[in-house]
């Protein structure tokens, strides 16, 4: 194959291949975000968790998916049969599609579009369509309570979202992924430090998009025998929380991009270099983790109380010993470099707003359906315009005025904290106007001839 042939086909042939790579990869990795959620959830409690199935139950993922597809498919009789069929198919397709345009790093991307963050919304949005037609496919009320609950939360909190972004995109002034990455790395520090409380918002928003606790009254098993999936079984039971882990990815893949600074390392206007070498300081702290972990598995192995468990923690130890000479190789391959350690700090810091995710689930209680919905018109919409004018005006009087960033920034948001106390104080007024509304309304005589 000739040099030029293959310069016309690279272009067609990595987006394919990364495409697949993450159909691939993407199920295994959510059936090992559950595995993760399980054991997080049983250290907050101090058990266990998992243990019986493969060593420390690193295969449980592998069994609960053998699981669900030998498990008995049942659908309702007097069910829509074709949209009942199609209606998680449309939930994970659209989860799947909006990796299209997420950038895994500078190198890892399907596609750089000019309107990559209004694609990856877009897509994301017509989710709630699998939800609403698998709810009503179902021909049960339970179903179709939960899909009109799921499609209730989605779209209040899904504006909510938006107008958090929008303070991101009036600071990098662009509705590229990459650009937005590198506009932050133009400024010298991350979104977060300069829009904090759309960061707040973004966060709060996504948990309820997602379906995640505490905001998980679509899925409510005390509430709705669960939700919109009351009647699927098996492996089409899965495929909804297929795309919704899948979905947790996407939003922690766009906070991460727009608000902590996407592929790029702390510190990353710092370029130390060790004496002597173009190696910068910083970026040797990827193989000094992965070192690290790999001493500690070597150090655990004798002390484990089965055979196997001592040869998986030795495995464990050299596949993180190869990734630690990975990672240190790098460096010195200016090619290979930014690739690679740009895909690690991104996965770095997704996993890492993974992980609040499940800390929230194991920590508050539920909210009530009346409580949400108050919490996202009420609260969060309000506060999401304040802060779009706050960060607005940040913007003019840094560029117009000639102000210090950090100083415009912490004016606006001081203001922006101002209104969010506002609020709260208005939201308890109002509710002890109900209550006591509602106080005098029962102790009052009842009428009579």
């Amino acid at each position: 194959m000739s040099h030029e042939t293959l310069n016309a086909i690279m272009p067609y042939f990595l987006p394919v291949f990364y495409g697949i790579v993450i159909v691939l990869v993407l199920p295994l990795l959510a059936g090992y975000i559950v595995l993760l959620e399980r054991k997080v959830m049983a250290d907050m409690q101090a058990r266990l968790g998992p243990m019986r199935v493969g060593p420390h139950g690193l295969l449980q993922p592998i069994a609960d998916a053998l699981k669900l597809l030998i498990k008995e498919d049942i659908i309702p009789e007097k069910a829509d049969k074709l949209i009942f069929l199609l209606a998680p198919l449309i939930s994970v397709t659209m989860a799947l599609l909006a990796y299209a345009a997420l950038p895994f790093g500078p190198v890892f991307q399907i596609a750089d579009l000019d309107i990559g963050l209004l694609f990856i919304l877009a897509i994301s949005s017509l989710g709630v369509y699998g939800i609403v037609l698998g709810g009503w496919a179902s021909n049960s009320h339970f179903s179709l309570l939960g899909a009109m609950r799921s499609a209730a939360q989605l779209v209040s909190y899904e504006t909510a979202a938006g107008l958090a972004l929008i303070s991101a995109l009036l600071l990098g002034g662009s509705l590229s992924m990459k650009s937005l990455v590198e506009a932050q790395d133009q400024a010298g520090a991350w979104f977060i430090f300069f829009a904090p409380c759309g960061f707040f918002i973004y966060l709060v928003a996504s948990i309820a998009e997602t379906n995640r606790a505490p905001f998980d009254l679509p899925e409510a098993e005390s509430e709705l025998v669960a939700g919109y999936m009351t009647e699927y079984s098996g492996f089409r039971w899965s495929l909804y929380f297929l795309a919704e882990y899948a979905n947790m990815i996407v939003v922690a893949g766009i906070a991460t991009t727009l608000f902590l600074g996407g592929w790029l390392r702390p510190f990353a206007s710092f370029h130390g270099h060790i004496l002597g070498t173009g190696v910068e300081i910083l970026d040797i702290f990827p193989a000094l983790l992965f070192l690290g972990i790999c001493g500690y598995c070597f150090w655990r192995a004798p002390r484990q109380p089965v055979p196997i468990q001592k040869l998986v923690m030795v495995l464990v130890g050299g596949l993180f010993l190869v990734l630690a000479v990975v990672m240190f190789g790098s460096l010195f391959v200016p090619v290979a470099m930014p690739g690679i350690h740009g895909a690690f700090w991104f996965l770095a810091k997704v996993l890492t707003y993974l992980y609040g995710f499940l800390w929230f689930r194991f920590t508050f209680p539920r909210y009530r359906f009346d409580q949400l919905m108050k919490l996202g018109w009420q609260f969060l919409i309000p506060l999401a315009l304040a802060n779009v004018m706050g960060v607005g005006v940040a913007q003019i009087l840094r560029q117009q005025l000639g102000w210090n960033a950090f100083a415009a920034f912490g004016l606006t948001l001081l203001a922006t904290i101002g209104v969010a106390a506002w609020l709260v104080t208005l939201n308890d007024r109002r509710d002890r106007d109900q209550a006591a509304a509602a106080a005098a309304a029962a102790s009052a005589p009842a009428g009579g001839d």
